[in-house]
């Protein structure tokens, strides 16, 4: 007898990753709004004896809530505002197709080719697209009361609602969100310098740097967004923008010399993060450091021995931060608003946007997969008589958004959040009598939808499904009826995405890990020809020497935003099911690699800039050479294998780093890893 052992039952990694909720902080502020505004219309419907009207200022009011993500307060009027528009839109032209069979679906299916297009230009024009498609929807598929004109005015009344409520701080707290994320990425850099500097001897110093370094990657980006996107709005010159940016430029000399510090393992001392963040609260509070600067935030004399090139790289950092900081005007200190690029007017961005998509193969797809998944939805329930089927088309309108991440991951934790909602909202159904009832019931599930999204789609959908059903009820009163058919509709529109969305496009079954990686690679040569080339050549023009830090700086900030765009695809990859996530799996090792040769690079400048004698020309040309040859393998590659490297030279040289990492990368291995 054979002796065989039984495996127990888990669930697949890629679903045990997708379910795994994400660590966030509960955003309080916006548990209110949403508990407030749609709690509020409903209950005012129901006084006035209209509790249909109100049910329809509440929906309204959802999405306003699912779109206010913004943290400043320019860019929620942009993101709940603009959405808003084009959902009256969208339920204006399904009103006026609904009960016109066929019509209805040629309508519906040509807006759901035009929101997929927008799902392309961005944040806004996203969510601008997903409430255009989604009205379309409820008013192709249920009947609205009233004139034509009033269910649009009393959704976008809604979603407005919520618009108001969170501008209601803004006149106290102007400017405050942008302030906070500039502090957030002076803490973050403070995290980042303690876990460069624990010296060799630490136990997993490379897994804390590393996220270290994502997490200052990600708090720039952030900073940058929220501050660049204010000055497009803003007219003429404003000095709290200019100083806003010119503190998160200053912090840039200190987040570079951390590789230094790490890639040598050097110690630092504990001083250098503790006044990195004093100035972190400083800046939190709007004030400047006096003219005790360094006193003030207890930064020391220069390091000296034991404590080698980065402490003192990372002092000279702190110490240009100070006095960013301490400086009454920045105007005369740092044209810093300038140093990063100045964002183009928003009505170009958009006319450059519009054009863009309207040209680009990868918009029409995109907008062609979501077009076919709709139209047979509505051709399904044309066909079929099912009552009030338009669960069907919502379903797919938020499953198939390709750039809220993997469909197939995204069909199955629709189909488990509705599952679990409807477990929750099965019993309300049942025993709560129509009427002020509702109103509370609302008002707690309501306060659910922000608390939950945070933390995963799944969350998010089980939050949004009885808030949706409740609303669904009061406007045609079908009760506990609604259950039963609201699963069949979100399992068959989960269906749909999944075979016409997902797999008869072989495109979505692929991830672009390698391509990205190779375009990061290739902008690391160009990095590395733009850090080294002015002192390999020699001394260069004066204009060009004044150019060349900020040349610099734009860059690196873009080498590490797209390393940390990687990281994002790596994640949404993992959640593929196989074969998908296991070949974007095997990029890890290659993702990890070309991270250490950006931060090689950054350590081998910082070097420079503090004395290193600087590489010659043709050591510069030869790493550039291996990288870009780097980024053509990778466009090409099948399946990983072994590049053979062929440096000249010793590794004793400033760059003898740089060339230990390219030559790791090239030499990275999965034999048996086909890679997509």
């Amino acid at each position: 007898m054979r002796n065989s052992t039984l495996r127990p039952l888990t669930p697949p990694d890629w679903l045990v990753r997708s379910l795994k909720p994400q660590a966030a902080p509960t955003p309080w502020a916006a548990v209110t709004r949403a508990a407030i505004a749609m709690s509020l219309p409903l209950a005012v419907g129901t006084a006035a004896g209209h509790p249909e009207y109100g049910a329809l200022a509440s929906m309204g009011a959802l999405s306003g809530v699912i779109g206010d993500t913004a943290d400043a307060y320019r860019m929620r009027v942009l993101n709940i505002a603009v959405p808003q528009l084009f959902g009256a839109l969208g339920v204006t032209l399904g009103a006026l197709v609904f009960g016109h069979g066929w019509t209805a679906v040629a309508a519906v299916t040509a807006v759901a080719l035009v929101s997929g297009m927008m799902s392309t230009i961005g944040a806004v024009a996203s969510v601008s697209g997903l409430l255009l498609l989604l009205n379309s929807v409820i008013g192709a598929g249920l009947p609205l009361p009233g004139q034509w004109w009033l269910a649009p005015a009393l959704m976008t009344g809604g979603g407005l609602l919520v618009l108001a409520l969170a501008l209601l701080s803004w006149p106290l707290r102007s400017g405050v969100p942008e302030r906070a994320a500039v502090a957030a990425t002076y803490r973050s850099a403070a995290a980042l310098l303690e876990a460069a500097g624990r010296g060799e001897g630490a136990t997993d110093r490379h897994e804390a740097y590393d996220k270290a370094r994502a997490d200052v990657t990600a708090a720039l980006n952030k900073a940058y967004d929220l501050v660049l996107a204010r000055r497009t709005r803003d007219h003429g010159r404003s000095p709290d923008l200019v100083r806003l940016v010119a503190e998160l430029n200053a912090v840039t000399p200190v987040v570079e010399a951390a590789p230094t510090a790490h890639r040598y393992g050097e110690e630092l001392p504990p001083e250098l993060p503790a006044a990195l963040r004093a100035l972190a609260a400083a800046v939190a509070r709007g004030e400047r450091p006096g003219d005790a600067a360094y006193t003030d935030i207890g930064l020391p004399e220069e390091p000296a021995p034991p404590y080698g090139p980065a402490a003192r790289a990372v002092h000279h950092g702190l110490r240009h931060a100070a006095d960013t900081l301490a400086d009454p005007d920045p105007l005369t200190v740092v044209h810093a608003e300038d140093r990063l690029g100045r964002p183009a007017a928003l009505r170009v961005r958009v006319r450059r946007a519009t054009r863009n998509v309207v040209l680009s193969g990868a918009s029409w797809r995109y907008g062609l997969r979501l077009a076919l998944c709709i139209g047979i939805a509505q051709a399904l329930v044309s066909l079929i008589d099912v009552p009030r089927s338009y669960w069907v088309a919502l379903t797919i309108t938020f499953v198939l958004k390709p750039d809220f991440g993997s469909v197939f991951s995204r069909a199955v934790l629709r189909a488990l959040g509705t599952v679990a909602g409807l477990a929750v909202a099965a019993p309300v159904l049942a025993s709560v009598e129509r009427g002020w009832w509702d109103v509370p019931v609302v008002l707690v599930f309501a306060a659910l939808v922000p608390a939950l999204t945070p933390r995963g789609y799944g969350y998010q959908t089980a939050a949004i499904t009885p808030v949706i059903l409740l609303l669904s009820d009061v406007l045609n009163h079908q009760g506990f009826g609604l259950v039963v058919p609201r699963l069949v509709d979100s399992l068959v529109g989960c269906a749909i995405a999944l075979v016409a969305g997902y797999l008869l496009w072989p495109e979505s079954w692929h991830t672009r890990i390698g391509d990205r990686l190779a375009d990061a690679v290739s902008d690391t040569a160009r990095y590395v020809e733009c850090a080294f080339g002015t002192e390999a050549a020699g001394a260069a023009g004066a204009a060009e020497s004044e150019q060349a830090p900020a040349s610099r700086a734009r860059m690196r900030r873009r080498l590490y935003r797209d390393l940390s765009d990687i990281r994002t695809e790596f994640q949404r990859a993992l959640t593929e099911p196989p074969p998908t996530g296991a070949r974007a799996a095997a990029w890890w090792p290659l993702v990890v690699a070309v991270e250490r040769i950006v931060d090689a690079t950054t350590a081998a400048r910082v070097r420079v800039r503090h004395g290193a004698p600087p590489p010659g020309p043709g050591e510069v040309a030869e790493v550039s050479r291996q990288l870009r040859e780097l980024a053509g393998g990778l466009r090409e590659v099948v399946v990983l294998v072994p590049v053979p490297v062929e440096f000249t030279g010793t590794d004793d040289g400033v760059l003898g780093p740089l060339r230990q990492e390219v030559t790791a990368a090239r030499a990275v291995a999965s034999p048996g890893g086909r890679l997509s």
